[in-house]
């Protein structure tokens, strides 16, 4: 029988979870203005290193988890520098760019995709780590899906608190919040919109990292992943980290009990159908400011 409990738990989780996938596409939106449509197409490019790494070269998935990250940023930002800092110079406004970064993105996820699945194959693909239940005050989880959500929620509170009590986190959410001012007080828009950018791509390697953890993957499941941190960005408020912390625990509690209670097949609906309500009620996100 479901308890109360187990529907916290299993909401809780996945709600976390989401909330990490997302917070990579808000700093890439919210700060550096691209709209990356190969986010999903990276997180799972972080799965199968990460596989690799524990499967082939005998690795711990944490210690894999650890390469991941500097690794996602890394490339994320020779990605921005290389291909999108040439169309930020160029664009004529803040929407020419954001047309821009769809299309040079939409055709990078197909470039990614094709290398994951020449890589790898179009098969899912898992591994072996901590597969047994847990007992958690008298509902059962698995361990593995506990500590990916639990490393993914240390992940959230870190990235928070940097953005919330530094002087990076400072400078990226003047820019967040006034672009066309951020110059006058000395920061500079290139640097730092690079910065923000890589610092998504490592959250995205790194959810990619813990899902491979307790879930199968494929090479074609970037694009699912990538809308799901879309609905959770544009609920929350883009560029609000707190927002996409609500946001996906609102989603992840809604898909659960739909789940449940209803029809697993109908989770899809829901969420857009949750995502329609949000819009209605609240065009800029739950916790965004409408344009003046």
């Amino acid at each position: 029988m479901t308890t109360a409990f187990d529907l916290l738990l299993a909401g809780l989780l996945l709600g976390g979870l989401y909330a990490l996938v997302a917070m990579g596409l808000t700093l890439q939106f919210g700060v550096a203005r691209i709209l990356n449509l190969s986010h999903g197409e990276f997180l799972v490019g972080g799965a199968f290193l990460c596989y690799a790494l524990v499967s082939l070269a005998g690795w711990h998935p944490l210690a894999a988890l650890a390469l991941t990250l500097p690794l996602g940023f890394v490339l994320q930002w020779a990605v921005y520098q290389l291909m999108l800092r040439p169309l930020a110079r160029r664009a004529a406004s803040p929407a020419a760019l954001e047309v821009d970064s769809i299309l040079v993105t939409f055709g990078l996820l197909f470039v990614v995709q094709g290398a994951l699945l020449v890589s790898f194959g179009g098969g899912y693909h898992s591994y072996s780590f901590l597969s047994l239940p847990v007992s958690l005050f008298g509902s059962t989880v698995a361990a593995n899906r506990l500590l990916a959500c639990g490393v993914a929620a240390l992940l959230c509170v870190v990235l928070y608190l940097v953005l919330e009590r530094s002087r990076w986190g400072t400078a990226l959410r003047a820019l967040a919040g006034a672009p066309r001012f951020a110059p006058l007080v000395g920061i500079d828009v290139r640097h730092w919109s690079a910065l923000a950018y890589g610092l998504g791509g490592a959250m995205a390697a790194g959810s990619g990292a813990l899902i491979s953890m307790f879930l199968p993957f494929s090479a074609t499941m970037g694009i699912a992943f990538t809308l799901k941190a879309l609905v959770v960005v544009i609920m929350g408020g883009i560029g609000n980290l707190m927002g996409c912390l609500v946001a996906g625990v609102l989603l992840g509690f809604t898909e659960t009990l739909v789940s449940r209670f209803v029809d697993p097949g109908l989770t899809l609906a829901s969420t857009f159908a949750l995502f329609l309500l949000v819009l209605l009620t609240r065009p800029a996100g739950l916790f965004g400011r409408a344009a003046s």
